[in-house]
């Protein structure tokens, strides 16, 4: 009995233990398309997330990898209302429309538009009577009058033919319609009632990320993790806008986490992805219980332990691919998470099936990321954490501990803890900009060898050769020293 269990137990693998073949292709890579569709609601233009984790995901981070066309998802390892306040961060800091509009009114003296302008930092003024706008003054309305000591009333030198907009109106209406009556600003109205004021460089700035990753009203994308049975924290982010609340937590298939699935759909209406899990059970199970999206991955991040404290887990190349075989059936999403060092690793994921890849270490010494740089040996470093780690556990709020289904009380609280991850720091990267766009140049440049024009034919088209340790060293560069690292292959010190 015990025999049999070991020596018919199946082999695992993963990303090391693999290449791509190169097929026939007619693709190259500036040509491929890495659009996805993440959940039934959610499309990205690049297929990656990041890890939600507290060195790695807050607004900062969330923002800059949404303008590149991926989702944040914002860690929960602060307070409910802490992580509330970072989803509308996101979700307001493209908002072309300004709601918390400085006002005058028609009677008053020209002294207070100019101090008023200069308090606030702002070159124009709706004019409002009788919660109407009648007028608008700027600037360039005020200074010759200041200059010649005239003190005339706003009404006198205003402009009484505003040119508005409905809040509904696109931004690229709103700029046509701005270059069309030859001004720089027009108040937003509903019912006639002034709510907001849009500008011809807030819509120019909007337009600078054309891949970005919006939603149908043109905000930028966000997740946010939740306890697999937190369901306020749940209603509550959904409430404030997340797109995708990432159910977070070491081992989605504990039966009382799929159960609990159920409740959380029945409460929220953003999307509800539900990890971590390794097998297809797990996946067919979770799927049962209304998971949108389902994240892959036990131990294989480079900051976690569980697999040696634990002794559990499956490689990430087998553990993808057998929920993938699942999911796909079902027309549910697969996310990686974890073990993925190279863009060819993101290449390797998708072939194996993935439709997405959840990033923590490549983005963690981003510019974005929480944290301070340091200089360590005369080298830039940034914090890095497992969220099973002592640290990620005993600080913030609870959100490491519980994740791994502990819980800290008293003031022996780290004696009777059991940590699955570890503390470090890791190379700083630059900004999130050029980490992405090293990472889907990699991702396009593998596409183009394997022939496939989108992600569907990567998963499709994908064909794997099996190497030997021999194999693994032939691939990496070798017999060299190494005088001027790559920003694609950072060698550590």
């Amino acid at each position: 009995m015990f025999s049999e269990k070991v020596q018919n137990a199946p082999k695992g693998y993963t990303f090391d233990d693999f290449l791509l073949v190169p097929n026939a292709s007619w693709v190259e890579a500036k040509t491929v398309d890495t659009k996805i569709q993440l959940s039934k609601n959610i499309n990205l233009n690049i297929p990656v997330l990041s890890a939600a984790m507290d060195t790695v995901s807050e607004s900062e981070l969330a923002i800059a990898l949404a303008q590149e066309g991926g989702i944040g998802v914002i860690h929960r390892n602060m307070t409910s209302d802490m992580e509330v306040e970072e989803v509308k961060k996101v979700k307001s800091a493209e908002e072309i429309t300004i709601r918390d509009v400085v006002t005058i009114t028609p009677d008053s003296d020209i002294q207070t538009v100019q101090d008023i302008m200069e308090n606030e930092s702002i070159s124009g003024l709706p004019v409002i009577e009788d919660d109407k706008i009648v007028g608008i003054i700027s600037k360039r309305d005020v200074k010759p009058m200041i200059r010649s000591g005239v003190n005339k009333k706003v009404n006198e030198i205003m402009t009484s033919d505003v040119v508005t907009i409905e809040e509904t109106i696109s931004p690229e209406e709103a700029l046509d319609i701005a270059y069309e009556n030859k001004v720089e600003r027009l108040p937003v109205v509903r019912d006639g009632k002034l709510v907001g004021i849009v500008t011809i460089r807030d819509i120019l700035n909007h337009d600078k990320h054309p891949n970005a990753a919006r939603d149908k009203n043109g905000k930028l994308l966000v997740a946010a993790a939740a306890g697999p049975f937190d369901l306020d924290r749940a209603m509550a982010l959904d409430d404030a806008g997340a797109d995708i609340i990432s159910i977070d937590c070491a081992h989605a298939h504990n039966m009382n986490v799929v159960k609990f699935v159920e409740t959380m759909k029945d409460n929220i209406e953003a999307d509800l992805c539900v990890g971590n899990i390794a097998t297809a059970e797990a996946a067919e199970n979770l799927i049962a219980h209304g998971a949108d999206g389902l994240k892959v991955g036990i131990g294989p991040g480079s900051m976690c332990t569980t697999r040696i404290v634990a002794g559990v887990g499956v490689p990430q190349i087998t553990a993808i691919s057998e929920v993938a075989d699942v999911a796909k059936d079902a027309g549910i999403p697969v996310i990686g998470d974890g073990g993925l060092r190279y863009s060819g690793d993101i290449a390797k994921a998708i072939g194996a099936g993935a439709d997405a890849v959840m990033l923590g270490n490549l983005l963690a010494g981003t510019y974005e990321s929480p944290g301070d740089v340091v200089v360590m040996n005369g080298r830039k470093y940034k914090t890095y954490r497992g969220m099973g780690s002592m640290g990620a556990m005993t600080g913030g709020f609870g959100g490491g501990a519980d994740r791994y289904f502990q819980e800290v009380k008293g003031p022996m609280k780290h004696s009777k803890l059991v940590p699955e991850g570890v503390e470090g720091a890791v190379p700083y990267k630059g900004t999130v900009n050029e980490v992405i766009f090293q990472l889907i140049g990699g991702l396009k440049a593998s596409m183009g060898y394997c022939g496939a024009k989108d992600i569907a034919a990567m998963q499709e088209k994908a064909r794997f050769v099996q190497i030997t340790a021999g194999g693994l060293k032939e691939s990496h560069p070798h017999d060299l020293l190494i005088t001027n690292e790559s920003p694609n292959y950072p060698t550590l010190e």
